[in-house]
């Protein structure tokens, strides 16, 4: 009875981590650090790369995109399952559910993008520095972030209509804490997920594609790192892509292991684990992975949260209309 009620229900049943009612607290209250936590972290990268005249490069217009990115994806699932664990009700709607599928897939390929446009910028500074100006001039970067936040709503679009248009023979029930489409698709009716099946390889193509595009950007920086007389340079180099590549890695990563593994008939310690580390663990840990190589981070970091110094700087030479070199 109680799956024939579920199935013929508009919503869906989250099952999440635990019916332990203890277990739900406590993962409730880890979450919600771990999202205060994120959520803290991003904005002080987007403030102080917004404030500090010093910071006013395409790197670092780029990284302030990534955070409003990342402060954006934390709250599309981890907020909804903090709240279902707190009130005891896995229940989500079928709008609800359609409008996180949207916006998850929309901020996941904004980021990838963004990702792959941080890479070019690292590959135009280090391999060509003397037409980088031209290139990353400032109108450009504002077309190219543009087009990066534009562009994630066609893959969103995409997935969303293809996943809903399908029919769910089966009870309403999601072995995760928010509306993933893998396990939609175990929901759906025999022959009925074909079509997500081709919107799922299309979004994969393009996604190798700015794989292959970032690989091969590292490949021209470090050949050309290696061929650096001064070590000196090399430090400083290390110091503006290595964040970002421990970023790609770890967001790709775990990005492929939640799309390639199998879905199973109920919930398991490694999927929802995955889960995690690809929903929650990226956006908090970027800040602190970009601010631990970078001086002027570290430093404009250290002023803002301890001793107030940050908002005492002069920042009339704040560039509207140009980079600060």
């Amino acid at each position: 009875m109680m799956m024939t009620n579920i199935t013929r229900v508009s919503g869906f049943l989250l099952l999440g981590f635990s019916d332990n009612r203890e277990l739900q607290i406590l993962h409730a209250l880890l979450f919600l650090v771990l999202y205060l936590l994120g959520l803290a972290g991003n904005f002080i990268i987007i403030t102080i790369t917004m404030l500090d005249p010093q910071l006013q490069s395409p790197m670092y217009y780029f990284l302030k995109h990534l955070s409003f990115l990342d402060f954006s994806s934390l709250s599309v699932t981890v907020s909804q399952s903090i709240h279902s664990s707190l009130t005891d009700s896995g229940y989500i709607s079928y709008a609800q559910c359609v409008l996180q599928v949207f916006f998850f897939m929309s901020l996941a390929w904004a980021e990838v993008a963004i990702l792959t446009v941080m890479s070019y910028d690292r590959y135009m500074a280090i391999c060509f520095p003397l037409h980088y100006d031209v290139i990353m001039s400032p109108q450009k970067c504002r077309w190219v972030v543009t087009a990066v936040w534009v562009s994630g709503g066609i893959p969103g679009s995409l997935y969303t209509a293809t996943t809903f248009s399908i029919r769910f023979c089966k009870a309403k029930i999601i072995h995760q804490f928010f509306c993933d489409v893998p396990q939609l698709l175990k929901l759906a009716c025999p022959s009925d997920y074909l079509l997500v099946i081709g919107a799922v390889a299309f979004i994969g193509a393009v996604a190798f594609v700015c794989f292959i595009a970032i690989t091969l950007s590292y490949g021209q920086i470090f050949s050309t790192v290696f061929r650096m007389p001064s070590d000196e340079g090399r430090s400083k180099v290390f110091s503006t892509c290595l964040p970002h590549l421990c970023v790609v890695s770890f967001y790709l990563f775990s990005g492929a292991c939640a799309v390639l593994k199998p879905t199973s008939d109920s919930a398991t310690a490694v999927d929802l684990m995955l889960s995690v580390f690809y929903t929650l663990v990226p956006p908090t840990l970027n800040p602190l992975i970009y601010s631990l190589r970078n001086e002027a981070m570290k430093t404009d970091v250290s002023k803002l949260l301890l001793d107030g110094e940050f908002f005492g700087k002069d920042h009339s030479n704040f560039p509207l209309n140009g980079w600060k070199h």
